[in-house]
């Protein structure tokens, strides 16, 4: 290995290191001093005890749920590392291994296509050798504009791909590059013509997309989007001039639906792609993306192969994972579209402990990784067990298998009718497919149990956040989207949580527990932190409303533990976000809408899987909606909430203010009003004061919805009138049972 050239470095910040682990010493601490006062309650004489138990009981089940949530984040604060590659030492473009790239679409009413054939285009522009990409797209909407666009964005891309190539152009996304400041070789009249050129094809492609797509939805005749047949076509095959440039195949896919099948949500369309791609091009490394997040930065595959082109990596390494970034952030981000707190501080300490799961989308994964490896000596009923009846496939299992079609340079008509077949959605029936091999099926966040799999058998992956980003998306910018988007991973995580296959059961002995406790985080903190919120949101609240204490007076020594507890949190969470690079209202919005999340998202998704594996309720799969209105995305970047969501998600928040409200301002009439001895009573009920109070101020947004503003965007007055119903229930029924 004398002549062994790094292509890659990983290091350690050791000031955060030390920061987070000094931290978490004395915060934990100060929560054991807590967990003291706490239990000493229970050994009191009964004459001495005038607080009733039950209230006392709850809340400190609250707090030990809410310190073993932050007890499993340390996790990833343990260790994070940072990575650097140097895509310059790799070896030459004849040397390099092939890329199939999958992009996944579902629904053409939810996902304009003219931002999917944006990711269409960038990935194709990639700076990679073009005959060794190859870019599949799969519809499970089976939509026949979808394959028009298909064509259009072809079309395009045999000349925007040349463009891109020529001048070197850094934006791989032409909606992107056109909209942007990017203008290399000012001085060049030639670059001008050319730019002013493929600005006006450019153009030309969005009004043809929005013409198919207008004739869509006009169309009486549309196919059922749980009931059709495969279709597979690749784009290039039909295009008779011979091009001067080479750029990637493009490919249609299109599984079989029916109604009476499981078509296994997003996994199952990637293990038909799969299946697919193992006919026509084989390759060894994938590229899993989103149908809205286009290449940003053409040079994401080459930083991806620094990993497994080296030596000393190649053999270990599953899955490289990228962070998502979005391009139509605000400054405030109220909703934390960006999802700050995973990609700049959570992933990078999930590396440091043995490695990121999958994040859904912008990840290179090995194709061995997913399938495995095989010799030619291998049983072949054996393979078709577990892959299915075709011979075909079981061929491309084979190390080093290339399919004809490549190497002939046509279409197979039989080839194709072939790959039908496996798209069929009666292919995988006694087979292994989603529950061994391929993505797996368990749950609708086939990512995260996919990832976790493949780190229990042994495989590692790496996250890799480069100061530009290689991918760029669009977030979701408003309050119901967000909403249903986070609900439906809470499901997933949650069905993990309370499944056999919960990382507490089954990776203790295949991972470190580091790595172990990061993945029980994440697939438990939904749950962990719904329970203790709503205990924190309400039991505090009714015993306040009935003058009964829950934390000790102002006087007393043991104030000062909840005191730095509470500092602890707060300043830790502020200093995580100042050294992230974003400002102090960021945080303030963080902060609210976790707690949002916390009495919503959380609960529902939550609610979902316990209802999912007591056989009540089937699970069920939403696509985002990518659709954006200009109003709403007008209040998103002036920092206002938009209230146009289902009452599901207001009656909780309006409800949870309602409740503190009542029981602040019904504390503070006892103090000046009832009470002849109010500053005795400010000491003894300061704690739950000051907790209602925060709670108040925290979401003053809600307040401000409700009764400060009017229009569509506020609160409706019929979730409000819902939320007063609820509210005087739980004051009523909550004082009987706890005091």
């Amino acid at each position: 290995m004398e002549n062994y050239v790094h292509m890659h470095e990983c290091h350690g910040h050791k000031i955060s290191i030390i920061i987070n682990r000094t931290h978490a010493i004395l915060h934990s601490i100060a929560i054991l001093f807590l967990i003291h006062y706490r239990l000493s309650f229970f050994f009191q004489h009964p004459p001495n005890i005038t607080i009733p138990t039950l209230p006392w009981l709850l809340i400190f089940v609250s707090e030990l749920l809410l310190y073993l949530a932050w007890l499993l984040a340390q996790s990833h604060r343990w260790r994070p590392v940072y990575r650097t590659v140097f895509p310059e030492r790799l070896p030459g473009d004849d040397k390099l291994p092939a890329i199939d790239i999958f992009i996944c679409t579902a629904d053409p009413n939810k996902e304009p296509s003219v931002e999917v054939m944006n990711t269409v285009i960038s990935a194709m522009a990639l700076d990679y050798p073009p005959e060794k990409l190859h870019v599949y797209v799969s519809d499970d909407a089976g939509s026949d504009a979808t394959l028009r666009c298909m064509k259009e964005a072809w079309n395009f891309a045999r000349y925007w791909v040349p463009f891109c190539r020529k001048y070197g152009l850094v934006t791989a996304c032409p909606d992107v590059y056109f909209s942007s400041s990017e203008d290399g070789f000012k001085g060049s009249s030639e670059f001008k013509a050319e730019r002013k050129k493929m600005e006006e094809k450019y153009e030309i492609l969005k009004q043809r997309i929005r013409r198919i797509v207008q004739e869509y939805h006009r169309d009486v005749t549309v196919n059922n989007k749980l009931d059709h047949s495969s279709i597979i076509e690749v784009i290039n095959e039909y295009h008779k001039e011979k091009d001067e440039v080479k750029i990637p195949i493009l490919v249609y896919v299109s599984r079989e639906k029916r109604p009476s099948r499981r078509h296994n949500f997003k996994a199952g369309a990637l293990n038909v792609l799969l299946r697919v791609s193992a006919t026509i091009s084989n390759s060894p490394y994938i590229l899993v993306l989103d149908c809205d997040m286009h290449c940003n930065d053409p040079t994401s595959a080459r930083q991806a192969m620094c990993y497994y082109c080296d030596p000393q990596t190649s053999q270990s390494i599953a899955f490289v994972q990228f962070p998502q970034t979005f391009r139509n952030i605000s400054e405030d981000d109220i909703y934390d579209s960006q999802l700050r707190f995973v990609f700049k501080i959570q992933w990078h300490g999930f590396d440091g402990a043995g490695g990121p799961t999958i994040s859904g989308t912008n990840f290179y994964i090995k194709r061995e990784a997913l399938l495995g490896s095989f010799s030619k000596q291998q049983d072949l009923m054996a393979l078709k067990r577990s892959f299915g009846p075709s011979n075909d496939f079981i061929k491309t299992l084979v190390e080093d298998y290339k399919p004809c079609f490549i190497e002939d340079g046509e279409s197979s008509r039989m080839l194709l009718e072939h790959a039908n077949v496996l798209a069929s959605c009666s292919y995988e029936d006694q087979t292994t497919w989603g529950t061994k091999v391929g993505f797996l099926y368990f749950c609708v966040l086939e990512d995260y149990f996919t990832g976790f799999t493949l780190h229990r058998k042994g495989w590692k992956s790496v996250y890799l956040y480069p100061k530009r980003p290689q991918f760029l998306g669009t977030a979701t910018t408003n309050f119901n989207e967000a909403s249903i988007q986070w609900t439906r991973w809470v499901s997933g995580l949650t069905s993990v949580a309370i499944s056999r296959f919960c990382p507490l059961i089954c990776g203790p002995l295949k991972m470190s527990l580091v790595h172990l406790m990061c993945y029980l985080e994440v697939a438990c903190m939904p749950l962990l932190y719904c329970l203790s919120i709503w205990g924190f949101a309400l039991i505090p609240q009714l015993c306040l409303f009935n003058g009964i204490p829950l934390y000790p007076k102002i006087s007393d020594s043991n104030f000062n533990i909840f005191s730095i507890i509470f500092i602890s949190a707060i300043s830790k969470s502020l200093y995580e976000v100042v050294t992230t690079g974003d400002q102090f209202r960021v945080w303030t919005n963080e902060w609210r809408i976790w707690m949002v999340r916390c009495v919503t998202c959380y609960t529902y998704g939550s609610l979902d899987a316990i209802l999912n594996k007591l056989g009540i309720k089937e699970a069920s799969f939403l696509p985002t909606n990518k659709a954006t209105d200009d109003e709403q995305v007008k209040l998103y970047e002036m920092g206002i909430f938009d209230f146009r969501a289902a009452t599901m998600f207001l009656a909780p928040l309006v409800t949870v203010i309602l409740v503190n409200f009542a029981a602040f301002v019904g504390a503070v009439f006892k103090a000046l009003v009832v009470d002849d001895n109010g500053d005795r009573y400010w000491e003894k009920m300061f704690g739950q004061m000051f907790l209602s109070f925060y709670i108040l101020v925290s979401n003053y947004a809600i307040i401000e919805g409700m009764i400060i503003r009017k229009g569509k965007a506020s609160i409706p007055l019929s979730a409000t009138l819902w939320s007063v119903v609820f509210s005087v229930f739980i004051l009523l029924i909550g004082s009987v049972i706890l005091c």
